[in-house]
């Protein structure tokens, strides 16, 4: 029971961190809640503050770049502001405010319900909750100024700020009124009656005492407040006013917002509409003119923020910078290219699109498929066409004659068609890769659709799967039908293609679970093997360097299986719904898996466990793997952006311990959800719960073994020093030579006193000869004796000569960096008898008797020897010692080539071995 327990405390000290952890989510740009502007006086430039779910991101206007993401929220933002000083924004019950987007000022708590609605003014801060309670805060102290509660006949949507009224502000409601409250003695100063409707939104404009309200019904009335007169009322015909602006660079328009994505520009002086532009697919939720300059901001729900310049002929506007993502969520996912920058993604929107991880400025649309490209360039993007292709399912991509023509290969879903894309040009190509059989229009097979696709590695050629069993062979470049493999190749739907890269062999799996192996160059009808599994195939991933593919079942097993050898080396059971998918590392040690029970697997080749598991809230829908492996990229239902979640491996020692598949996995929050202090995952286990059922539950903990510093004292082990802490000693002449200074350094100049110091490389001053010494002694000149020439460490060796504990010399050792080592071994007085040589040698033999740190030792000798090679011929005490050395050094090698020839061999005849 003592054992159990140590294991028990010791799965507590776990490190819970798991191979991959979130990193950050790109692609995506707005939502719902309108963005926030702020002038930085220093950077002469306005910043962008655009909600993401629970958190913000800052851009740049000048340049639309992305400066920081904010922080995780504990839920979705739900209001969001910004003053000189600080961004503010709402999340459940409280309001927090951010220094420079990134530090957290301050959180005023003390609302009832969440929090709708936040207006910076002055010193102060106001919102207004769900429970018609206005409160405003003292920004510094973070305390209640004026709480003022209102009466379910007044429910407040809006608050403004006319200027040049101080201390009051402009109450909306959902009943059509306005009020006007002075907050300083809190008192209502008069109510506007001027609309039933809904005030959904407030605006102060340019001219004295003038404010615009926008109401639900479309209206828009422009009130003078010292007179309460209406002096124009508008109506715009989409519906419901979400945002109204001003210009102040001259011309009296005012442009208000709807909730169909178009902008109407009103002509003031004339009061008539001037023009209207669709800027967005969905619901505008923020249009903002910039102060003194022909810009307009305005930002969707459709994930997308556009910045617009009045420039026209007309008094027009353009669009001048754009930044989008998906206005649908993704379907699919993959790296393209070798250098893992570039992520291509197709959604729900029938759209193609290429993120960068590096920066946003990189990103590109290829626009959606279309039957009729022409037909579709001459109508607005907005509109619906009805030549538009579903979307895109699944497509693959190769690098390889990527100028020279089409190198992306989509299906699209529930189409027969397959379409070519240039990633070079960034655009649909013109090929339209269809059979041959399926030319007659009296056809039978009316319903066939196209289920899989394969790229060969040089480009040239695509396969395509098909629901029907047949497997074609198209020419990329021009579109051409090249073959079909069998008549038909399957009798079920082709479920999964894969080509090697010699293009000597072709690979197809139907859902009757055939696997068949074709020779890819030669017309035949028959596959010259085949291999029956126990279920049907659902899909196929290959990685071809190694020859390897992995198969997805039906049944929620994957199958892992060897080209060369056309054997199943593993099988991984574990996931408990459908597959979605699955790839490779860069390595390919590694099966990343993901599925529909909202599991994320890694499973281990070389050992066949599973050894990292993270379950998220929504499932995974497509995952890939970067091949330089820094970042996995995965895509969530219902979720608009990509979630990139790095490998710690490559930055961190993180365990790698088998666990159960059939084990619960630990939940990660929501992708959108994720916080930073909570991103790592949650594997704590209870403690009642293990100790009563310790018996059931022995094969499910997961156990960390601490490897103690030697296994036996016959074993030999090496240190865990980083590697260049005894690889850069053999290299050091080379390294100094490379870092040789062109000018001289400069002379210090000297003190006017002298003190004797310490050789070595620390300055120390010599205080060895007290003042007591110097009265005693009659000579005012001091004599040194020879050790006070040895330096810190050749001391140490003196001192361990009557002691024979060499542990603190050694340990001194490991603590110097290369070039510390090479200087201390050097400074070894060769006279006085060789007595501090001859030490060190009992320091080497010391470390060859203990079997451990292996590498360090053998790294010393070399140096100690490279040194002081000759001068050990003039003592015979250290040539004896040598001898000892040189049996001790041959008998630990013997050793090593032993064990070493014995894993040599077993690791040979494993590879050889095959199902």
């Amino acid at each position: 029971m003592s054992n159990f327990k140590r294991n028990l405390d010791n799965c507590f000290k776990k490190d819970n961190g798991g191979i991959f952890k979130y990193n950050r989510v790109i692609g995506q740009v707005s939502n719902q809640i309108p963005a926030a502007m702020r002038y930085i006086r220093h950077r002469k430039d306005y910043l962008i503050i655009t909600c993401v779910g629970r958190s913000f991101q800052v851009y740049a206007s000048s340049h639309f770049r992305l400066l920081h993401v904010s922080g995780q929220h504990p839920d979705d933002i739900t209001a969001m502001a910004a003053d000189r000083r600080h961004i503010y924004t709402a999340c459940n019950k409280c309001i927090y405010a951010w220094r420079a987007g990134k530090h957290v000022k301050n959180v005023y708590r003390g609302h009832a319900k969440n929090v709708h609605t936040i207006l910076p003014f002055g010193c102060h801060l106001i919102a207004v909750d769900e429970d018609n309670v206005l409160k405003m805060w003292d920004i510094k102290e973070a305390s209640v100024y004026l709480e003022v509660a209102f009466e379910d006949d007044f429910k407040v949507t809006a608050v403004a700020h006319p200027p040049t009224y101080v201390n009051k502000i402009v109450l909306g409601s959902e009943q059509g009124q306005l009020k006007l409250l002075n907050v300083r003695n809190n008192r209502v100063l008069y109510t506007f009656n001027v609309h039933s409707s809904r005030v959904i939104c407030i605006e102060p404009a340019p001219a004295i005492n003038v404010i615009a309200a926008g109401h639900q019904d479309g209206c828009i009335n422009l009130i003078d407040l010292l007179y309460n007169q209406i002096l124009m009322r508008l109506k715009q015909d989409w519906g419901t006013v979400l945002n109204i602006t001003f210009r102040t660079d001259g011309p009296p328009i005012m442009v208000s917002a709807s909730n169909h994505g178009y902008v109407a520009f009103w002509n003031l002086e004339e009061k008539k509409i001037l023009d209207q532009l669709q800027v967005h697919e969905d619901a505008v939720s923020t249009a903002i003119c910039l102060p003194n300059e022909p810009l307009m901001l305005t930002t969707s729900s459709d994930n997308s923020m556009k910045l617009w310049i009045f420039d026209m002929i007309d008094g027009g506007a353009r669009m001048l910078r754009i930044r989008e993502g998906h206005i649908r969520p993704p379907l699919c996912l993959r790296y393209h290219g070798q250098n893992g920058s570039t992520i291509l993604s197709s959604g729900e929107d029938c759209s193609l699109r290429a993120f960068s991880t590096i920066t946003e400025t990189f990103n590109r649309n290829f626009g959606k498929a279309s039957y009729n490209r022409k037909s579709s360039k001459k109508k607005n993007r907005f509109q619906d066409d009805p030549h538009r292709m579903p979307p895109i399912i699944e497509f693959t991509s190769e690098t390889t004659c990527e100028k020279e023509w089409d190198n992306i290969v989509a299906i699209h879903a529930g189409t027969l068609q397959a379409t070519t894309w240039s990633f070079h040009k960034g655009r649909m190509g013109q090929n339209r890769l269809i059979p041959q059989k399926f030319f007659n229009k009296n056809c039978p097979d009316i319903f066939v659709e196209t289920t899989c696709i394969a790229l060969t590695h040089c480009g040239n050629f695509a396969i395509i799967g098909y629901s029907s069993g047949d497997v074609e062979k198209y020419n990329v470049q021009s579109g051409q039908h090249r073959g079909s493999y069998g008549n038909p190749g399957h009798k079920a739907a082709v479920r999964g293609l894969v080509v090697d890269n010699l293009n000597q062999m072709l690979v197809s799996g139907c859902s009757s679970g055939l696997l068949k192996f074709w020779h890819f160059r030669e017309k035949v009808k028959e596959p010259w093997r085949t291999m029956r599994l126990l279920e049907g195939i659902a899909f196929m991933r290959s990685h071809r360097d190694s020859s390897i593919i992995a198969v997805a079942l039906i049944n929620y097993t994957i199958l892992v299986i060897d080209l060369d050898t056309k054997g199943i080396i593993r099988k991984f059971e574990g996931h408990s719904a459908k597959l979605n998918d699955l790839t490779f590392s860069p390595d390919s040690r590694w099966i990343i898996s993901a599925s529909m029970d909202a599991t994320i697997k890694v499973w281990d080749l070389p050992s066949s466990y599973m050894i990292d598991q993270f379950r998220v809230e929504k499932p995974c829908v497509s995952i890939t793997m970067s091949p330089t492996g820094d970042f996995l990229a995965t895509a969530h239902v219902g979720y608009l952006g990509i979630y990139l979640w790095a490998n710690r491996t490559l930055f961190n020692r993180v365990p790698l311990h088998s666990t159960n598949p059939r084990f619960g996995a630990p939940l990660v929050e929501d992708p959108s959800n994720l916080d930073i202090e909570t991103t790592k995952v949650n594997k704590a286990v209870n403690a009642h719960d293990l100790i009563s059922n310790q018996e059931e539950n022995l094969e499910q903990i997961d156990f960390v073994y601490l490897t103690p510093q030697q296994l036996s004292k016959n074993t030999i082990s090496v240190s865990n020093l980083p590697a260049l802490k005894w690889q850069n000693l053999f290299d050091l002449d080379i390294i100094k030579r490379h870092n040789r200074t062109k000018c001289p350094p400069n002379v210090i100049k000297l003190a006017p006193f002298f003190i004797p110091t310490l050789s070595g490389l620390e300055m120390e001053y010599d205080v060895s000869t007290d003042k007591v010494g110097r009265k005693n002694s009659r000579s005012k000149i001091s004599k040194h004796s020879l050790g006070s020439h040895l330096t810190n460490f050749a001391n140490l060796v003196e001192i361990a000569a009557s002691s024979t504990d060499y542990e603190y010399s050694v340990n001194r050792l490991k603590q110097m960096n290369p070039a510390d080592v090479d200087f201390e071994v050097k400074s070894l007085n060769p006279l006085s008898d060789g007595k501090v040589i001859i030490q060190f040698v009992k320091i080497i033999q010391h470390m060859l008797l203990s079997n451990i740190d292996f590498e360090l030792v053998q790294s010393y000798l070399s140096i100690f020897l490279r040194h002081h090679g000759l001068a050990l011929l003039e003592f015979a005490e250290v040539i004896e010692s040598l001898q000892n050395v040189a049996e001790l050094q041959e008998a630990s090698w013997d050793k090593i080539e032993k064990k070493l020839m014995f894993g040599i061999g077993v690791v040979a005849t494993l590879r050889n071995f095959t199902q």
